[in-house]
């Protein structure tokens, strides 16, 4: 019988996807293996595998199609021996029937708890009727946080349920400068893109629409903001030890068969090596936040903040630290070079507990960055730059670099913060600490 082939879950959280390339055309025999397609998510372009022996008999979404539904039918095999027009045939009068399966399974996966969903622990909302309304858990997040009534919005997912689509861009519809809480308290609304625009004349502004990218950044930074109690510490580390042992590592850096150095260690890779190892040292603070538990990780996977065109992607060196410098550098320049082709894994770029955001390249001398949850901290790194400072009683120039911390103060209060900051700065200024 014809076999479906559906738009894969790439991430626990994705819900579509952009159907980028077909590999394949109508008629084209595959065996398990073979790479039959491109899909594109926010931040990743993935390579599709067929797992069944067969004929592609009829493809159902077309190449450059965006916005393709998790577990939407894409295409349909027909098996080895199988009549390929029946199967063509037979799939198409079942499409409308087929082209979502196990809604509640991808329901499962939407609700992880490194999710932190808000309305996990609550029972779905109840129509006028008494009726249940069917929504994924990020879309009643949205709509709760922009006081959106789900009641009033129709369900483009599986089955009528109401995805992330279905809310965004509704925050405003009837919707009153500001409105009162339960509690009294004024809760301020954004404007909506009809008041935002009335302020500009049509010819002297273009309109870029929001990509998948751009809405995730949105969507999990207005989160972390809204959601996690964050306080920020910051550290002046002195780094002229680290310059010093950077310059003799990277002299003495064996040569390839191009005559060029296997590696060259850059600051940036002292720096994920010294959080590692801080957090090894800190274990209490190497951590993330769920509502029933704080989750202690075993090993220290540091994400790492790569910009790329019109957006940013945070991949991780996991296991940190246990690697040694020459294995970060060389693991990082890979992971950045094919972040910014989108060639990333979902597992490369999710997970971990902490990560780095360096913007001293640009010559800023410190900042504050956001905490990308499940992650329960960040560090933001600013230029190293001449300082007088007193050693020894003597008045002398010295390279220093501020490291400010973010931290959840769920998960990590003021003193194991501050004790994590500390462990950070002595193997900054004490680097040789870092080889051992």
């Amino acid at each position: 019988m014809p076999i479906d082939i559906t738009m894969p879950a790439l991430s626990p959280t994705m819900e579509e996807g952009n159907l980028a390339k077909w590999l394949v055309k109508e008629g084209d025999k595959v065996e398990p293996g073979d790479v039959i397609a491109e899909i594109e998510t926010d931040k990743a372009t993935m390579e599709v595998e067929a797992v069944d022996e067969g004929t592609i008999a009829k493809i159902h979404v077309a190449a450059g199609t965006d916005g393709v539904k998790v577990n939407a039918v894409i295409a349909v095999l027909a098996e080895d021996g199988e009549d390929v027009s029946a199967a063509a045939n037979k799939s198409a009068s079942n499409k409308p029937e087929t082209a979502v399966s196990k809604p509640e399974a991808i329901e499962t996966k939407q609700t992880a708890p490194a999710q932190s969903a808000p309305s996990e622990t609550t029972p779905p909302p109840q129509q006028g009727s008494g009726e249940r309304i069917f929504a994924s858990p990020l879309a009643r997040r949205i709509a709760e946080q922009n006081n959106i009534d789900l009641s009033a919005i129709k369900g483009s997912g599986p089955h009528g349920r109401i995805v992330k689509a279905d809310v965004e861009g509704k925050s405003n519809v009837s919707a009153a400068p500001s409105t009162i809480s339960s509690a009294g308290a004024p809760v301020a609304t954004s404007m909506s893109d009809d008041q935002v625009l009335a302020f500009y004349k049509e010819d002297e502004y273009e309109v870029l629409p929001h990509d998948g990218m751009r809405r995730t950044i949105a969507a999990r930074l207005t989160e972390s903001t809204q959601t996690i109690p964050s306080y920020n510490i910051s550290m002046d580390c002195q780094l002229d030890a680290l310059l010093a042992l950077r310059k003799q590592i990277n002299e003495a850096a064996p040569i390839s068969d191009n005559e060029k150095p296997l590696y060259k260690i850059s600051v940036n890779d002292f720096i994920i090596k010294a959080l590692a190892l801080a957090l090894r040292d800190v274990p209490m603070a190497n951590a993330s936040w769920t509502s029933g538990a704080r989750i202690l990780h075993k090993h220290s996977d540091v994400g790492v903040a790569v910009a790329i065109p019109d957006g940013l992607i945070t991949p991780i060196v996991a296991r940190a630290e246990q690697k040694t410098l020459s294995a970060i550098s060389i693991e990082m320049k890979d992971l950045a070079s094919r972040a910014r082709d989108k060639k990333l894994k979902p597992s490369e770029y999710q997970g971990g507990s902490t990560a780095v955001s360096n913007l001293g390249m640009f010559g800023v001398s410190n900042f504050t960055s956001i905490i990308n949850p499940p992650h329960a901290s960040i560090v933001s790194i600013g230029a190293g730059a001449k300082q007088p400072v007193v050693k020894d009683g003597q008045l002398v120039a010295a390279t220093v670099m501020t490291a400010t911390f973010a931290f959840d103060h769920r998960v990590i209060d003021g003193a194991l913060g501050a004790e994590l900051a500390v462990a950070f700065k002595k193997y900054i200024e004490a680097p040789a600490g870092m080889l051992v």
